[in-house]
């Protein structure tokens, strides 16, 4: 354990990750504790996590954010870093961690997140930067309440990481569809929840919109087909998760009626 910088603990939440988590547990190999929460995995994922001196917590499924938070209130220290099983921490961001702990100018970091995609790593678009406020002090953030597309909650500027969080999904294109399809219905439910509605209109302008911003604004286009495939699911996604808000308002007043 380091004695020069303040000490971290690395919080990671996982469930039937057994083919992500080695990986993922040596990026983080530097912090001084870590965190693994499992919400009832059914392969080898608490036993490899155990093997790697990780701290296994079992949790059962809370939604995304709480159950970030919940990892984050059961770490020993203030200084979280918080990544996913299918992420892996650079050299670069790792040493970047390290040296800004040694004498924190701010309680939250953000650091650049680069997707892999169909065999490329995406350096535009939406799949870079991708900015990630994941590592900070828990006495001045935390995660959302949101069960998908959760968010760190923060009022002071965050600091910036060099070096870039990796993530490696090892999914099919199928597979990345299937989840995607879950966190479209997850999200409509939220928006409709939180009485938000949707028109015709938004099924239109909202993928429209982010295709313009990300393949053509960010420049998408320089990361060739996968970059474009990626857009598009994104796009679709937009699409999608008005749909299914459309289609709970259109079911939801009629089962109650």
């Amino acid at each position: 354990m380091s004695t020069s910088r303040a000490p971290l603990s690395a919080v990671i939440i996982t469930r039937n990750a057994a083919t992500q988590i080695e990986p993922c547990l040596a990026s983080v190999a530097f912090a001084d504790e870590i965190i693994v929460v499992d919400s009832g995995s059914e392969d080898a994922t608490r036993e490899i996590a155990a093997a790697r001196d990780a701290r296994v917590i079992v949790q059962d499924w809370l939604g995304y954010g709480p159950q970030k938070q919940f990892a984050v209130d059961a770490a020993a220290n203030d200084w979280v870093l918080c990544i996913d099983a299918d992420e892996r921490v650079s050299e670069p961001l790792g040493a970047s961690i390290r040296r800004v702990l040694e004498a924190p100018a701010v309680p939250v970091y953000r650091m650049a997140r680069r997707n892999h995609f169909l065999g490329r790593w995406l350096a535009h678009g939406e799949g870079y930067p991708d900015w990630s406020p994941r590592l900070f002090d828990r006495r001045a953030a935390r995660w959302s309440d949101d069960p998908v597309h959760e968010k760190v909650l923060f009022t002071a500027t965050p600091g910036t990481l060099a070096g870039d969080l990796l993530h490696e999904s090892a999914e099919t294109l199928a597979g990345y569809l299937e989840k995607q399809n879950r966190y479209t219905t997850l999200a409509a439910e939220q928006l409709y929840a939180n009485g938000r509605r949707a028109s015709a209109l938004e099924l239109v302008v909202s993928p429209v919109a982010r295709f313009i911003k990300f393949y053509l604004l960010r420049l998408g286009f320089l990361d060739g087909i996968p970059g474009l495939i990626h857009i598009s699911i994104g796009c679709i996604n937009s699409c999608m998760k008005y749909a299914k808000l459309i289609e709970l308002q259109r079911s939801r007043p009629a089962a109650r009626g």
